[in-house]
């Protein structure tokens, strides 16, 4: 039996996350009314209160839905016995802090000697930047706990081999590059932190960026997995153009992506 990253039941996982950013960025802008320009000091940190609430309870429901996509391809790879996934816990307070102060940090009022040219726009235009910024960041953190509770299931899991990086047409070169490696993930070694000494945690080889879709793919054993055309179209520019230039990879990779892609069909990969 195969699997793919281009199957049904990645692409129907994706859109239930997809329907889940919807809702969390719709009541993150909700909360937007708890800054008043005029008293700072007092509404941003109940605004940060508010949204750090709000991250915790749309995790829990992103890790729901990474928990039930992981016991369905389970399930349709016929592993016999018992495993409980568990739910991936919400980022922690302070982590959903630090990302909220980075988004907001050029609405504080800066003199002119030190202020940047985008800490010097009017209130508003610095607001909307602000605001962007932590829709952004926030859409990460909670589809994470979708993509760890997948990750860490894997890993627990003595019926699963690895996972693969299913990437979005049109991603970024870096999820594109990830993804093409196919189903290498599980233990940081065998994703590259043993050839490259800026590997630092797992976060730096299996990171996801702000409004990433790519997903974690479970591969179990008795699988084989198969890239999809878009992923094969990837494998073969890295190894034409980027393969054999250690420390220029992800460069040679992106230019040869860039420009295959703009002379080829719109969203062929």
């Amino acid at each position: 039996m195969a699997t793919s990253d281009s199957s049904t039941s990645v692409a129907r996982w994706r859109q239930a996350q997809s329907g889940l950013s919807t809702l969390l960025l719709r009541d993150l802008r909700g909360l937007r009314r708890l800054i008043n320009p005029n008293r700072l000091q007092s509404t941003l940190p109940l605004w940060i209160e508010a949204v750090a609430a709000l991250v915790a309870r749309y995790a829990e429901a992103s890790a729901t839905l990474g928990a039930d996509f992981y016991d369905s391809e389970r399930e349709a790879a016929g592993i016999s016995g018992t495993f409980t996934v568990q739910l991936a816990d919400p980022p922690p307070g302070e982590q959903t802090s630090n990302s909220l102060r980075w988004a907001t940090k050029d609405l504080w009022p800066r003199d002119e000697d030190t202020a940047t040219v985008a800490q010097m726009d009017p209130f508003d235009i610095r607001l909307d930047a602000a605001m962007s910024k932590a829709d952004g960041a926030i859409d990460r953190l909670v589809l994470n706990a979708g993509r760890e509770t997948v990750q860490n299931a894997v890993r627990r899991d003595g019926g699963a081999i690895a996972y693969a990086r299913a990437a979005a047409l049109g991603c970024c070169s870096f999820c594109a590059l990830m993804s093409s490696r196919g189903a290498v993930y599980k233990d940081r070694g065998a994703v590259g932190e043993d050839a490259n000494e800026r590997f630092i945690g797992d976060d730096s080889v299996i990171k996801y960026h702000n409004y990433c879709r790519c997903q974690p793919i479970p591969v179990f054993r008795g699988q084989a997995f198969e890239l999809s055309p878009k992923a094969r179209a990837w494998d073969r520019i890295y190894r034409e153009y980027a393969q054999g230039h250690p420390g220029d990879q992800l460069r040679r990779f992106r230019v040869a992506l860039a420009e295959e892609r703009a002379q080829a069909d719109p969203g062929s990969f």
